[in-house]
């Protein structure tokens, strides 16, 4: 299976479908998982584990693992630069040198790239942004996520929605979570390997899990264990068929920074946070000195632009009566999964007592 973005629902059928809109999360932690799966769609195992090696192949599904999160592994931040239009290809070039940047976007906006960095502790993160501002002789706006309101990029995708669940009509459940800016630091030595060696994605056969216990030299059960407890204590958000949305034609998506009142945040986090075309949702500090005075973060994907302009502006009109600026993304630089190797090696010191 080959396919270009533009015809991408030609190339599969029912099955195909199930599983991509079906196994986005919830993918069984168990010896065999993909038995369980083939039961549920009606083929073998076998035919389970060459559907999603297909659609890996034609891009439609990105990876086949868990979606880490690096807030609670690691310390994370997402930060910004105003890269002038004459050096923009360079700076962006320097940016992507780090490892420790896993995300970065051009977006249309003074502040014109954005990127995530996740390192293993805070100092050593904000070790790196104070050398990205060295290298690129530009100022970093350093925005810490400090509330999780919402954050959640499993939405259907086979389907003619205009914007991310437009097909759906139900609120989504949000609550005020608290992160902090530190690394968990309590890794044990199993859980830190097994981060280490699922960041990139598991094995794609019928065993994964075991074919990852094997490779560390782990009993089966004893990774099943773990990786159900970092599921547990929110390390790993899901696990699942990671899909590849620009491929699958959400790609007029943008970023909505709002000046909300302080003493409203909680409350209208959690209300924008529970409509259905709201991905993500979270609140970031104010950085009045660099004249950044938003608070609260959302983010709308969408596969027509004006569908999404649409929701922005009923998002501004009877949900957000406040200030607003709408940051397009207009170039993907970077995407990858977060690097957890200096997390790791800061969890195993710090229960080493160094």
């Amino acid at each position: 299976m080959t396919t270009p973005a533009g015809d991408w629902r030609d190339a599969i059928d029912d099955i195909d479908a199930a599983l991509i809109d079906g196994y986005q999360s919830g993918f069984p932690i168990e010896e065999r998982p993909f038995r369980r799966v083939s039961t549920d769609l009606g083929i073998d195992e076998t035919a389970a584990v060459d559907r999603v090696r297909a659609l890996m192949d034609a891009g439609i599904v990105r990876r086949f693992g868990a979606v880490l999160n690096p807030p609670v592994i690691g310390s994370s931040t997402l930060a910004a630069v105003r890269a002038p239009e004459d050096r923009f290809d360079e700076i962006a070039a320097t940016i992507n040198e780090f490892r420790q940047v896993n995300h970065n976007y051009a977006r249309d906006h003074e502040w014109n790239i954005w990127f995530v960095v996740t390192a293993g502790s805070r100092a050593r993160r904000d070790a790196i942004l104070t050398e990205i501002e060295e290298r690129t002789g530009c100022s970093v706006l350093n925005l810490p996520m400090l509330t999780d309101y919402y954050i959640d990029l499993e939405f259907p995708v086979v389907n003619a929605d205009r914007f991310a669940r437009e097909s759906l009509t139900t609120r989504t459940d949000t609550s005020a979570t608290r992160i902090s800016e530190e690394a968990t630091g309590s890794l044990s030595e199993l859980e830190a390997d097994l981060l280490l060696a699922i960041q990139d994605g598991f094995p794609l056969s019928p065993t994964p899990y075991r074919d990852v216990a094997e490779r560390l030299g782990y009993p089966t059960q004893d990774v099943l264990e773990a990786i159900e407890r970092l599921q547990a204590n929110g390390c790993i958000k899901r696990i699942g068929c990671i899909i590849n949305h620009v491929v699958t034609g959400f790609d007029a998506n943008c970023m909505v920074v709002w000046d909300v009142p302080d003493d409203e945040l909680d409350a209208w986090g959690e209300r924008a946070g529970g409509l259905p075309y709201v991905t993500l949702c979270y609140h970031r500090p104010r950085r009045p000195a660099q004249d950044w005075k938003y608070n609260l973060f959302t983010m709308i994907h969408g596969r027509d632009a004006a569908a999404v302009e649409k929701k922005i502006d009923e998002l501004a009109t009877e949900y957000l009566p406040v200030d607003h600026d709408r940051l397009y993304s207009t170039e993907t630089l970077k995407q990858t999964g977060a690097r957890y190797d200096d997390i790791v090696i800061a969890s195993n010191a710090a229960a080493d007592g160094e």
